[in-house]
C-alpha cells in the first residue's frame, strides 16, 4: 500500500513493515530501508504510480540492518547498482541478516503475546527467511548530511542495533525513527508509540535512552515515520513520553 505522509514522502507498508520514498524536483529518489523480499514489486509499482522508474532511484539509506529492513537491498544493488548507505557498525549485521544481538528468546513472544503471531506469519509469507546479505556499503556519519534525496540528516539512535540512525529531513519536517521508536511492535502486538521488545532490541535500556536524542527534532508538527506501524502526528516528544511509558518487554 502506498501512501503520501509528508511532503514529497510515501510509504509503502507491506507485511506490517515500512519503507520510504523520498522524492526531489529533479525526478531523483531516495528509499528508506527496503523491506522483506516480498516487497520487491510494490517498490517497483509505487515507482510507476509516482512516474518514476527503477533508475530514478539514487540510493538507499538503512536505518539498522535487521532482516526486515534489507530484504531488497542486494537487489537494488545487484541489479540497479544504487549505493547503499548504513552505520558502519551494522556493516556485520547487513552481510549476514540472521546474525544480530537480541536480549530475549524470540520463540516465547507468540505464546506471551498471541496478537503477534499473524504479524510474524505474514513476515515470513513476504520472505523474512530468505534475506541476502549485502557488502561493499557507504558509511553513514552521525551528525552528517548525506548527499542524496531529502538531504537526511544522521540521528545516531543505538539500542534497537549497535549501529542504527534515524533520519530528518528539516525542510519536511519529518523524522524517519526506523526502529529507534515505533508504533506497532510486531514481537508483540502492542500499538502505540514504543521501542521494540528485546526479541529484537540489543540493549533495551540503551534504546530507551537514546530517545532522548529525537526529540531536538521535534518542532511541534514533525510527522514521525517509523519502521513499524503507523505515522505518528503528535510531536516528537510526546511520542518519546508514551514509548518511555511502554518500556521495555
Amino acid at each position: 500500500m502506498l501512501s503520501e505522509v509528508a511532503d514529497r514522502v510515501h510509504r509503502i507498508e507491506h507485511a506490517y513493515v515500512n519503507l520510504y520514498l523520498v522524492t526531489d524536483d529533479d525526478g531523483r529518489v531516495l528509499v528508506v530501508d527496503t523491506g522483506l523480499p516480498g516487497t520487491w514489486g510494490l517498490l517497483g509499482q509505487a515507482l510507476r504510480d509516482l512516474g518514476h522508474r527503477p533508475s530514478d532511484i539514487a540510493a538507499v539509506v538503512l536505518t539498522h540492518a535487521h532482516f526486515d529492513h534489507t530484504g531488497s537491498a542486494s537487489a537494488l544493488q545487484s541489479r540497479l547498482g544504487v549505493p547503499i548507505w548504513l552505520h558502519e557498525q551494522d556493516s556485520t549485521i547487513a552481510a549476514h541478516p540472521y546474525r544480530y544481538a537480541h536480549e530475549n528468546v524470540r520463540a516465547t513472544y507468540p505464546l506471551r503475546y498471541p496478537a503477534s503471531l499473524r504479524i510474524l506469519v505474514a513476515m515470513v509469507a513476504a520472505g523474512a527467511l530468505r534475506v541476502r546479505g549485502v557488502q561493499g556499503l557507504r558509511h553513514a556519519e552521525p551528525g552528517e548530511t548525506l548527499p542524496v534525496p531529502g538531504a537526511p540528516h544522521v540521528v545516531f539512535t543505538p539500542g534497537h542495533t549497535s549501529g542504527h540512525c534515524a533520519l530528518h529531513l528539516a525542510d519536511r519536517d519529518v523524522l524517519l525513527t526506523g526502529d529507534a521508536l515505533v508504533t506497532l511492535d510486531p514481537y508483540t502486538g502492542r500499538r502505540g508509540p514504543q521501542i521494540i521488545a528485546g526479541a529484537a532490541t540489543a540493549d533495551s535500556s540503551q534504546a530507551l535512552v537514546s530517545l532522548d536524542r529525537l526529540i531536538p527534532y521535534d518542532s511541534g508538527s514533525t510527522a514521525v515515520l517509523p519502521g513499524h506501524g503507523e505515522p505518528w502526528n503528535g510531536g516528537v516528544a510526546a511520542a518519546v513520553e508514551r514509548a518511555r511509558a511502554v518500556g521495555a518487554h
